[in-house]
């Protein structure tokens, strides 16, 4: 856990954008405010947590997910922020899904590529083992073998 109660604050660089964000241009917000507002925040998440963990552990579970943080905020009463919150949750596992959706389509079109690549007029290498099985020249086939063992790597 944390060595020091001050380790587990928010960074202040991240609390002076969520302020600066949520107030009007042109209001000053003083050192002690911003100070006041991350401990809060900070003993804000703590307890979100601890909340959220009651919930797993309900559930047998060691992973926290957003259901947990979903009952914990309801049961915080802070039902309020519930609709909110929720809409971020789906935003983020759209977000998540579009991510994983993207590199799956980069990874199909990288396959299809190399498919493509290997085809144009040369052999494949299955060929030119079937030719040289033929041909009793077994040396260059486990020659063969080899670097096929050595590109699976």
């Amino acid at each position: 856990m944390a060595e020091k109660i001050e380790d587990l604050n928010l960074p202040n660089a991240v609390i002076t954008r969520i302020i600066k964000d949520a107030l009007p241009d042109g209001v000053n917000v003083s050192k002690e405010a911003r100070s006041a507002i991350s401990r809060a925040a900070s003993v804000f998440v703590l307890y979100a947590t601890s909340c959220a963990n009651n919930f797993a552990l309900k559930g047998k579970r060691k992973t926290l997910n957003g259901t947990d943080v979903i009952a914990a905020v309801q049961e915080m009463e802070f039902e309020q922020f519930l609709d909110q919150l929720k809409d971020s949750w789906e935003a983020f596992k759209k977000e998540q899904k579009d991510k994983k959706d993207a590199a799956e389509k980069r990874k199909k079109t990288k396959e299809g590529e190399k498919a493509e690549g290997s085809g144009a007029g040369q052999p494949s290498q299955d060929e030119v083992n079937t030719s040289t099985e033929a041909a009793g020249n077994t040396d260059s086939m486990e020659q063969g073998e080899d670097k096929d063992d050595d590109q699976e790597m």
